[in-house]
């Protein structure tokens, strides 16, 4: 499954013509940080490292898929994408992530639903 879910991340960063290959979205807003070199130094953003990766498919994290801490906040994206899909779709056009049925904790809910928010086009 490991393979897959970085198949699917390399296939999604390559799909994009319109970001530059390691653009974040999420995390610059969060914690004033601009690069996965940067998240990957503050705790705090590693923590919050899954986000960007469930919200934003144009991010390229192939460089860092060794990285434990990127590997274990790919596969929390794909647990809460998996989880939450249908709603992730109706607000916010993105490449389905591999779908990964292991557990979530609801803990981390509303600092979900305020990301998505934030990522949310306004009509």
């Amino acid at each position: 499954m490991q393979a897959e879910y970085w198949h699917t991340l390399s296939s999604m960063s390559s799909d994009s013509a319109t970001c530059p290959p390691h653009s974040l979205k999420i995390l610059p807003a969060y914690t004033g940080l601009n690069t996965i070199e940067e998240v990957l130094h503050v705790a705090r953003a590693r923590r919050l490292l899954w986000l960007e990766i469930l919200l934003n498919d144009q991010l390229n994290l192939k460089p860092w898929q060794e990285h434990p801490e990127v590997q274990e906040a790919y596969g929390k994206a794909c647990r809460w994408f998996t989880t939450y899909r249908s709603l992730i779709h109706a607000v916010l056009p993105r490449v389905s992530l591999p779908l990964d049925t292991g557990k979530i904790d609801q803990r981390d809910y509303r600092t979900f639903a305020e990301a998505l928010h934030f990522v949310t086009p306004q009509s």
